[in-house]
């Protein structure tokens, strides 16, 4: 078993318009973050926040695993009025990319090697649409093609990270363990 991670990143620039929809999503949608209905008010949602860059709002939480982040996602994307990316990376074998927007998948891409795919019988892109996703990473074309042909899972990571100027390497399991991930992100308690 390798590394994994997962997490999402709201395409803003408003910190407090996103912390008010992480908000409502804990406190209206908390069965997504895997909390029982009749709990969702007496546990507390620990998140971390930040603000990446210019573009990008970074979070970070205990259930955003591969296979749940997506549909946290979603359901953020109509909240928040904004593109949701997540990014889900497993065992050093997968990465997945998938953008919403008002509750709908717009894009989605998945990095990996051939045997990967033949392995996970059910491994394919809900909706491939690499010019949605170029728009919304904001890529130049000559970098995107480039971007989007790689297969290996942990180059495809750190060429996102390189083109849109924020390390997607971090997980809410990591902060404790590592100070620039503690020094990035604020933690929010909902």
């Amino acid at each position: 078993m390798g590394r994994s991670f997962a997490n999402l990143h709201i395409k803003s620039k408003n910190l407090e318009k996103t912390v008010e929809a992480l908000r409502e999503l804990s406190e209206a949608h908390g069965n997504v973050l895997g909390k029982p209905n009749n709990e969702a008010q007496e546990i507390k949602d620990v998140m971390y926040v930040s603000k990446s860059n210019e573009n990008w709002i970074s979070v970070l939480h205990d259930y955003f695993v591969w296979g749940t982040v997506k549909e946290i996602g979603k359901t953020l994307s109509r909240l928040i009025e904004e593109p949701v990316m997540t990014a889900a990376y497993m065992n050093e074998e997968i990465f997945e990319l998938s953008f919403f927007e008002n509750g709908d998948i717009g894009a989605e891409r998945i990095f990996c090697e051939q045997w990967t795919r033949d392995e996970y019988e059910q491994l394919k892109e809900e909706r491939l649409n690499d010019d949605y996703l170029r728009k919304a990473l904001d890529i130049r074309n000559e970098d995107f093609d480039g971007f989007i042909s790689i297969t290996s899972p942990a180059q495809a990571v750190d060429k996102l990270s390189e083109l849109v100027r924020m390390s997607l390497w971090s997980n809410s399991e990591w902060i404790p363990h590592e100070e620039t991930l503690r020094e990035r992100f604020e933690k929010y308690e909902f």
